[in-house]
């Protein structure tokens, strides 16, 4: 396949992806890995794109006050390192089983999605830490978000997919952040997570930048789109939007398991 062609591809999901704080890692290798690139280049070339894309939405984002900059730097700090682990340890596992591990996080975090989340109170936890965001209160559980953080940091840097996946429905469960704001937020979580994920693979060795850069361009370019048009969306249509495609994801692949 034409890489231009790849690139519109591409150009595609970051449209949809974006719009709900994932970025699109999952689909991008997904589309690289059924263009026929072996998995660990489709996961290094993934992390490249989302890099790319993700941080030109965290800007349109940040811009709208759509990103909490506390919430951001407590996850960001754990994120980034577990991220470039699972970028580096990720050429030493079998394709296949970062497939399976692929499809498991996306099937999980799709059903998270369709909980409900419960109303939080304040708590006197010498382990909870309470944010505040205008007129938002966000009750943070650390023996909760700190290990759930660093495994969804190192996974997303395995697999080459975007933070998102867990950190929306992290917050979105946990700390009861609005949809928008966890979309804002987790979109600058996911371009850190996904330059540790990538400089991981890259210090493994493993990058093509002749196949990478036209589909980088592709995906700043859809990323650009999905970010003015999340901005307009109603919350209750990006949770469906995101659960949606996180199920479509997870099925896709374990199809192509079989």
């Amino acid at each position: 396949m034409s890489p231009w062609i790849l690139a519109l591809i591409i150009m595609g999901i970051a449209f949809v992806m974006t719009m709900t704080g994932r970025g699109g890692g999952n689909f991008y290798v997904l589309a690289l890995v059924f263009s026929g690139i072996d998995m660990h280049l489709a996961a290094s070339t993934g992390q490249f794109i989302l890099m790319c894309s993700s941080l030109m939405a965290a800007v349109l984002f940040s811009k709208q006050k759509m990103n909490h900059w506390k919430l951001t730097i407590l996850l960001g700090s754990l994120l980034f390192f577990s991220a470039m682990a699972g970028g580096f340890w990720g050429a030493s596992f079998n394709e296949k089983d970062v497939k399976i591990i692929f499809a498991i996080v996306m099937f999980v975090a799709a059903l998270l999605m369709l909980r409900q989340a419960k109303e939080k109170k304040a708590s006197q936890h010498p382990w909870s830490v309470t944010l505040k965001s205008k007129d938002e209160v966000y009750f943070i559980n650390l023996l909760v978000t700190i290990p759930v953080v660093l495994l969804t940091g190192f996974l997303s840097g395995m697999v080459g997919v975007s933070g998102g996946s867990f950190l929306v429905p992290l917050m979105l469960l946990t700390m009861n952040v609005p949809m928008h704001i966890a979309v804002g937020t987790s979109t600058t979580l996911v371009s850190l997570s996904a330059a540790a994920g990538f400089f991981g693979h890259l210090s493994a060795g493993v990058f093509d930048p002749h196949l990478a850069l036209p589909l980088a361009l592709g995906g700043i370019i859809g990323g650009f789109a999905g970010a003015k048009m999340a901005l307009k969306s109603k919350p209750r249509n990006l949770k469906y939007l995101f659960a949606g495609t996180q199920l479509v994801a997870s099925v896709i692949m374990i199809i192509n398991l079989l």
